[in-house]
Order: structure tokens, then sequence, then C-alpha cells
């Protein structure tokens, strides 16, 4: 859909605005795998530039580590929030920042890559703390994936884990670890304390940071509906970093 035809989110100034930005769905386009994303041309001057523009108060709020994220943008100064806010960094040359959570047995670990090999074409991705369950190549096979997953956390650890279903994937990871905590850790610190909080993310993992923002005083934005993909996103970001 045109960026024309859509309405356009009303925003504070920019020395006011926190600007929250999920990663995959988002900023990039989904992969079939999450190693095959691909990174728009210019995708990392853009945040540079809009980081410039909000005196840093830009975040980039994934699920993925921060690996991850600084081998697809590497250096750009940017605040990042890794693994549904297990793992933060305020810019790429301050300290790791990992908030006191449990992670999860490797017992599961094991149990969880044995069913993935069993599966062709369902994919595991470690996490630090927890991990992913992939199985967008094999859609059929969600709900064998989810079952023994669901299991896992339903015992004795159900309090200390949670079974989080995500495009085409569930992850486990330890209660806590939400994108609503990271914008509350985010929000709580220089440059983004005191600022106007804006979300905008495209999945159900990102809604917890949507409702958090909106607590918060700012909004919430899902991409397709504000967007229309993200490229829309991209093309919008750069208008505000004029």
């Amino acid at each position: 859909m045109p960026l024309s035809d859509l309405p356009s989110p009303v925003l504070p100034p920019p020395g006011r605005l926190a600007l929250l930005l999920d990663f995959d769905g988002t900023l990039v386009e989904l992969a079939p795998t999450p190693d095959s994303v691909v990174i728009p041309p210019g995708l990392g001057d853009l945040l540079a530039r809009l980081s410039l523009r909000l005196d840093g108060a830009l975040a980039l709020v994934s699920g993925r580590p921060l690996g991850d994220l600084d081998r697809f943008l590497p250096g750009v100064p940017v605040a990042l929030a890794g693994e549904h806010g297990g793992v933060f960094r305020l810019s790429p040359t301050a300290e790791t920042i990992r908030p006191d959570l449990p992670s999860v047995p490797e017992a599961w670990r094991e149990a969880a890559k044995r069913m993935v090999a069993s599966h062709p074409g369902a994919i595991y991705e470690p996490k630090a703390r927890g991990f992913v369950v992939h199985y967008r190549a094999i859609p059929e096979a969600g709900e064998a994936l989810r079952a023994p997953l669901a299991a896992m956390v339903a015992g004795d650890d159900a309090a200390h884990f949670a079974l989080l279903a995500s495009h085409m994937a569930w992850e486990i990871r330890p209660r806590g670890a939400d994108k609503g905590s990271a914008v509350g850790f985010l929000l709580a610190r220089a440059p983004f304390a005191g600022r106007i909080p804006v979300f905008i993310g495209d999945d159900v993992t990102d809604a917890d940071g949507m409702r958090a923002a909106r607590a918060a005083g700012g909004q919430g934005l899902y991409v397709h509906e504000a967007f229309g993909d993200p490229a829309g996103v991209r093309r919008w970001l750069g208008q505000l970093a004029l």
C-alpha cells in the first residue's frame, strides 16, 4: 500500500520523541530463515541520521541476540534491546547489561534440538537464556512442535519461563524478558528518560512494547496499519530524519 494512502502518525517534536523500533518485519522484510535477512542499502546510514536527529533517543527492540543486530547493522549508533529485553546496550561502546533472569535448563535445549532434527525444515535458534524453534518451511508441523515445548514450561518451571508465539516460530524465554520491560528499562535512562515513546512493531511479540509505550503517554503502532510494510516504515523514517 502506498504510504500516501495511510494515515500519517502524529508525533511529538523530535526533541521530545523517543523512537523504539522492532527489527524483523518492521525495519527489514521477513526472510525464510533468521540468517537470510536482507539489509536494504543505506539502512545503517538512515538510522545514524535519525539517531542524530533524536539526540540519541532511538533504539532497536528485538527478539534477536545483540550479536545478530551487530552483524546486520555494524557500528550503528543506536541503543539495542535484544532477546525481548533480556539484554541491553545503550550505545556501540557501552557495556552490555543483562537483567537478573533465569536461563532454560540444558536438558530443554537438547530436547528441542532432537525435536528439530526429527522435523526436516525446522530450525533451532539458541539464545543466551532461551531458544526459538522456527517452522516457516514446514507450517504443517507447527502444532507438533508446540506441544512438547508447552509441556516443558507447564511443569515446576512455569513460574520462570513462558512459551511465546511469533512469526511461524515458538520461543521459550524467561518471564520478565518482554518488550514491555525493555521499553520500561530504556525510558528510565538517558537519553530516553522524559521523552514521549513511540513503539513500532509488526508481531504479537511487539504488543507488550506498544502497551508500555501507550502507558507512558506515547503510541504503539503496527506496521501494517500505519505504514503498510517495512519499506513504508523506512520511507517514513527517511522523512523523519530530514
